[in-house]
């Protein structure tokens, strides 16, 4: 088994910066390194840490090969007054997301709702990294996303991979902390399999599916003809399944740009949705009912021996501000696999 040693506490400050820097030096101008740079270090904060810095490397690969363009437009394939729908051309998922939140905000405003599809995303890093920039405005927000060009996990019943692991997600406020729910439609993460598969470490649970379709919790599979299981694993993936079709009905379905395109693994599809409250039943109504309801699973008497029940996104919210304020601990070998980049780009590594 490797041991990595964690990172000391490094300023979130610090760390967004370098990430800019190097994306900067690697092609990206300011506001789009910038933005991808915020959505990574947001995502560490947060302690979702497969998919903060530990993506930066790849990135950079992908903007020196031109796998992720650097500068461009998304091009507009439709627009109507409450759907828009854009080809992202390989820009970067996460300046993606943002624009497209931009445009959706002020349209749901005026509709009640609002939508906007994407193909051909670059990848868009964590989902719940985006959506307090909703809530925060009194908003709910939908986001999900596929990758045409992965094929990682296995339909149920099936022993083949077909699917991505293929996020959803939801940001919902209440009178407190927002609800935060992001969930793969797998059992677990390909980022997660990798970092456990080098560190020499096995899954909790057989999680995964050999290349003869028999469960396993060997990371070492996956490469050798192995999938993830939909979520719900043995017992009930066929939950996990159904989300998944789900999710690809709702972003590669509707930008067409599926499964049957081949595709780099790093293109994602996006489906993003905002909701204004006012249009529904009032904002002081859905806080007050979300509020409620949360209040009654935080007082759910827990099972024996078992710790009190929270709320989807409020542990990494309370990590967050407290990793905003004391620094951040990255996940052990994130920065050394950077320090090459930033030789490479003369980038001073933060906290070293």
């Amino acid at each position: 088994m490797t041991t990595l040693a964690p990172s000391p506490r490094i300023a979130a400050a610090a760390l967004r910066a370098f990430a800019s820097q190097l994306l900067q030096t690697a092609g990206l101008a300011a506001d789009r390194a910038g933005d991808v740079a915020d959505i990574l270090v947001a995502a560490d904060l947060m302690g979702h840490d497969t998919h903060g810095l530990n993506l930066l490397p790849a990135y950079l690969e992908h903007l020196g090969n031109g796998t992720m363009a650097a500068t461009g437009e998304p091009e507009v394939v439709a627009d109507r007054p409450a759907t828009l729908t854009w080809d992202g051309r390989q820009l970067p998922g996460q300046w993606l997301v943002l624009r497209a939140l931009d445009a959706a905000i002020p349209r749901a405003r005026i509709h009640g709702t609002a939508t906007v599809a994407i193909r051909n995303a670059h990848h868009i890093g964590s989902l719940s990294a985006y959506l307090q920039r909703a809530t925060d405005q009194g908003l709910v927000m939908l986001l999900h996303s596929s990758a045409p060009g992965g094929g990682s996990v296995a339909p149920f019943g099936g022993s083949t991979g077909l699917f991505s692991p293929s996020p959803m997600s939801m940001g919902c406020p209440t009178e407190g902390l927002p609800i935060l729910v992001d969930i793969s439609t797998s059992i677990t993460t390909n980022n997660m399999v990798v970092r456990l598969q080098k560190q020499g470490r096995r899954l909790p649970r057989p999680w995964l599916l050999d290349g003869q379709g028999r469960p396993t919790d060997d990371p070492a599979v996956i490469g050798a003809g192995g999938t993830l299981m939909p979520l719900g694993g043995e017992d009930a993936g066929h939950k996990g399944y159904g989300l998944a079709l789900m999710v690809e009905a709702l972003t590669a379905g509707l930008v067409d740009r599926g499964r049957h395109q081949p595709g780099f693994r790093f293109n994602n599809t996006v489906f993003l949705q905002i909701l204004d409250p006012q249009a529904f039943g009032g904002l002081p109504g859905l806080r007050a009912q979300m509020e409620r309801i949360a209040e009654a699973c935080r007082t759910n008497p827990p099972r024996p021996g078992g710790q009190p029940v929270r709320l989807p996104g409020e542990a990494a919210q309370k990590l967050a501000a407290q990793q905003e304020r004391d620094g951040v601990v990255l996940a052990p070998g994130i920065l050394d696999a950077l320090r090459p980049w930033a030789e490479k780009f003369a980038v001073s590594v933060p906290g070293c």
